[in-house]
């Protein structure tokens, strides 16, 4: 990043703080500062070398802006959001249920000003791109928000886009998109290994990605991290549906699918009961291509992501352990994934790698397949980088180079050519290892859920690791414990 870039980054932070000391979090600060942006590069897409026509209306332009202070500013930035929010395409979609959340008109005075001294359409790509992504991972980080269910550790969506290994002229979807992860390493593989053409590069920009995110302010932040790394346009179709992924199935299907859908095991809808009280209760989720009918979130998502891939389609998507060994709609969901499909390949994830507490997760990789008699799963090779791996968010964070060694044995040029590291004789600790397809269904419940290392920390009372990490590892396992019992706890209420 040149000298001029990091001052940038460095003013965008210094008014980050700055807000916060007045109560605007990270979010609200992120918020204000994709509608800004979004305005002042559009006015800057308005004039030369561009002169681009762009559909905002002249009373809500940048230039509106500029020259106004005190409650004058204050009272034009709070229209002028709600009138955006009525426009069509990626610009309503930016500014829907937009709100000014800088209560100071002089500290919004000074943002305006910041902004408007650059000219962010000169900046690189991955420098305007690293300050979002920057910001993004700081509200990650912020608990009390809850935006980190929306922020999967970039490590880790690399190293599964490296395996799927996207190619040009393919779409990808995420029916959970969050703030654009997926797309954005996906993005940046495919230039990154690919010489592409003017067609392919246009197909990249405009036709690859589509994802649904349901939370409006997330959605906006998707679509602004997107339009920052170079992914679509002001003027271009909205790529991010609003919409429930799953509701109903659209007919579109995809050749890949990169997800982390949300953690939580149920999905619910809110709603007034007759004494005017909001309640929660269970959504369920009747659609005739799932195989069966579940609150269960996370099955419901993997039954929605195996029906919009193509039959060459490729998925990769983090699910926690519940979905590998729960019975009844669980144990219904495996077997016939592994029968319709070829589920290849699990990642065991370490613990300490989430900003949501209390996820044991994996990632299951598995190629769509047209319909036949026999079950299209044969072998499933398992990599365990759970037991005896310790990670925290800020002393040890998931680092690319940590799944490098997975990445290696995964082989994402040929998957079929793949050597065991585990043999019980020569190398019990090896962490790959394969299962057959019968070996897979003998087990309980056709339980995914694997394991064969011992637990060092169990075995050797002098190899311990620091007390942080164990007491992360409590944190873990006690937020876990809670969160089965208040299910039960709702079962029992029913």
């Amino acid at each position: 990043m040149s000298n001029n870039n990091s001052a940038i980054v460095s003013k965008v932070w210094s008014f980050c703080n700055t807000l916060r000391d007045d109560g605007v979090g990270y979010g609200d600060y992120l918020e204000q500062l994709t509608y800004l942006l979004f305005l002042k590069m559009a006015d800057e897409y308005t004039k030369p070398p561009y002169n681009r026509k762009l559909p905002i209306p002249a009373a809500y332009t940048w230039e509106s802006l500029v020259d106004l202070k005190g409650a004058e500013l204050e009272a034009h930035y709070t229209i002028m959001l709600r009138e955006l929010g009525k426009e069509k395409g990626i610009l309503g979609q930016i500014f829907t249920k937009s709100q000014n959340k800088i209560q100071d008109p002089a500290k919004l005075s000074k943002i305006i000003a910041m902004i408007n001294n650059e000219q962010w359409l000169m900046m690189g790509v991955k420098d305007k791109g690293d300050i979002y992504e920057g910001l993004l991972e700081k509200n990650a980080e912020d608990t009390k928000s809850g935006a980190g269910q929306y922020f999967t550790p970039r490590a880790l969506i690399k190293a599964m886009v490296e395996c799927v290994n996207p190619q040009p002229m393919k779409t990808i979807a995420d029916p959970a998109c969050g703030t654009g992860g997926f797309f954005l390493a996906a993005y940046d593989y495919l230039v990154e290994h690919h010489q592409l053409d003017r067609e392919q590069r246009q197909f990249l920009k405009y036709n690859t990605f589509f994802g649904n995110e349901i939370v409006a302010s997330t959605r906006r932040l998707a679509l602004m991290n997107l339009f920052l790394h170079n992914i679509g346009d002001i003027d271009s179709d909205n790529f991010i549906s609003p919409a429930d992924a799953l509701i109903a199935d659209t007919g579109i299907r995809y050749d890949y699918v990169l997800a982390n859908p949300p953690f939580g095991k149920k999905s619910s809808q809110t709603f007034t009961n007759a004494e005017g009280e909001q309640e929660k209760e269970d959504l369920t989720y009747n659609r005739q291509d799932f195989w069966a009918t579940t609150s269960n979130k996370q099955l419901n998502f993997l039954q929605h992501i195996r029906s919009i891939l193509k039959t060459t389609g490729m998925a990769a998507v983090v699910l926690p352990d519940n979905v590998l060994f729960e019975g009844g709609a669980g144990e219904t969901v495996r077997k016939r994934l592994l029968d319709t499909t070829d589920v290849h390949t699990i990642l065991r994830l370490p613990t300490g790698i989430f900003y949501a507490q209390g996820v044991k997760a994996n990632v299951v990789f598995f190629d769509n397949k047209p319909s036949s008699k026999d079950p299209w799963t044969k072998e499933i090779w398992v990599y365990d980088y759970r037991t005896n791996v310790h990670h925290t968010l800020k002393k040890n964070p998931l680092k690319l180079e940590d799944l490098r060694d997975f990445i290696t044995l995964y082989n994402p040029e040929n998957r079929h050519k793949r050597t065991e590291t585990y043999n019980s004789e020569t190398n019990p600790e090896g962490r790959w290892r394969k299962f057959s397809y019968d070996e897979i269904i003998a087990r309980d419940k056709t339980s995914l859920d694997i394991t064969w290392l011992k637990d060092k920390s169990l075995a050797d009372l002098d190899n311990l690791p620091d007390p942080d990490v164990l007491a992360e590892d409590i944190i873990e396992n006690l937020e876990a414990g809670l969160e089965s019992f208040r299910t039960i706890l709702v079962a029992l209420e029913k």
